[in-house]
């Protein structure tokens, strides 16, 4: 089965009132641990390719192991680029296989964020590519994407209608309180997504697909492990899962995940190496680092995203 764009995964999940995972990847462990998971549980899947991810493990090494998951496991998956920040960035992607790509033009003003998205869309559609845009900021860091959170805003719903129509975008991210990395919210406060902004963007794009960036969970089980073990992070609060399930069953279509990857490998490797000083084989400790991916996806797939048995 080839490489798919996300097109016919989103109208189901739309209609089904789920989401899709689109997860992060950067090395051979990540991709296994999520294919796998979603393999098992019969999910549509969307592996999502940063700019610096791209940086570490070569364009050519990641189409590849995203090409040999798409052996293994016979899914319907999408590759997608996350946060392209340039029309050659995306071009890149376009042209060296990706099945959809996003242009992430939101730090620009209204007029050249629709400029930069169309070109990108132009180009995407010619070569069967679909491509995802951004309206809004996000508070957070994501690889070379800063936003402090006085400079993040929300989505503003009296703008997408035009976007959208002169743009001609597949998909649009929207920002209404997630937020990048695992430092979201202080312990204390009690995160709340602004629904009321997804309903009046899902009612004035009627069945269009909508994304939500930042939407980690950050769990505080793998933080404690990470800082039992020789860690030192600080204590941080990410987005309710329920909250998350919650815009899976409005608009929402695709939903990214990084941060809760990153967090269960590193916390599980973290735990093997204290328990076996001595060892220094990698295929040890990254083993458990594998299944820990696994096993998370497999909880988001089951319990966040509702996707489970949609292939």
């Amino acid at each position: 089965m080839p490489l798919v764009t996300s097109t016919k995964m989103f109208q189901k999940a739309y209609d089904g009132g789920y989401a899709i995972g689109a997860f992060n990847v950067n090395n051979m462990e990540i991709v296994q641990g999520i294919t796998e998971a979603a393999r098992d549980l019969e999910a549509p899947l969307i592996l999502q390719v940063s700019k610096g991810a791209r940086a570490y493990a070569n364009h050519t090494y990641l189409m590849k192991l995203v090409e040999a998951a798409v052996e293994e496991t016979g899914l319907p998956i999408c590759l997608h680029l996350d946060h392209g920040d340039s029309f050659e960035t995306c071009k890149s992607c376009i042209d060296g296989g990706f099945t959809s790509v996003m242009i992430d033009a939101s730090s620009k003003p209204f007029e050249e964020n629709i400029a930069l998205t169309r070109q990108v869309v132009e180009y995407a559609h010619d070569r069967g590519v679909v491509v995802e845009a951004e309206l809004g900021t996000l508070a957070g860091i994501e690889d070379d994407v800063k936003v402090s959170a006085e400079e993040s805003s929300y989505t503003h719903p009296e703008e997408v209608e035009e976007f959208v129509s002169r743009t001609g975008c597949d998909s649009l991210a929207i920002a209404i309180g997630t937020s990048h990395g695992a430092y979201k919210f202080k312990p204390g406060t009690k995160p709340q997504l602004r629904f009321d902004v997804l309903e009046e963007v899902s009612r004035r794009l009627p069945k269009f697909p909508i994304v939500l960036h930042g939407a980690s969970s950050v769990p505080q089980e793998f933080v404690s492990k990470i800082n039992q073990y020789g860690g030192n992070m600080p204590g941080a609060i990410g987005v309710p899962e329920d909250q998350l399930r919650k815009a899976a069953s409005m608009a929402v279509c695709k939903i990214n995940i990084d941060s809760d990857l990153r967090l269960a490998m590193t916390a599980s490797v973290r735990e093997y190496l204290a328990l076996h000083p001595a060892d220094f084989d990698p295929r040890q400790y990254l083993k458990p680092g594998r299944q820990a991916i696994h096993d998370m996806v497999a909880h988001k797939i089951v319990d966040v995203l509702g996707c489970d048995h949609k292939i």
